[in-house]
């Protein structure tokens, strides 16, 4: 299960884990902490994290292939 799930999440909690220099471990908890805490609304905040960095994503992939023409 662990491992489907982080091959097919976003990847919002490595991302912030990386640039806040914090284990990864200690934000999926206190996002699921939160979560419960706060009857879901992480869940909208850690959504829309993982929008802009696929939309990030997205937008540097269609930058690179217009460099090359």
């Amino acid at each position: 299960m662990i491992q489907f799930l982080e091959k097919y999440a976003f990847g919002v909690c490595n991302r912030l884990g990386d640039y806040l220099k914090i284990p990864t471990t200690s934000i999926r908890l206190f996002f699921i902490y939160s979560s419960f805490l706060t009857f879901g609304s992480p869940l909208i905040v850690y959504l829309t994290l993982a929008f802009i960095m696929q939309f990030r994503r997205w937008f540097r992939r269609r930058d690179n292939i217009l460099w090359y023409y």
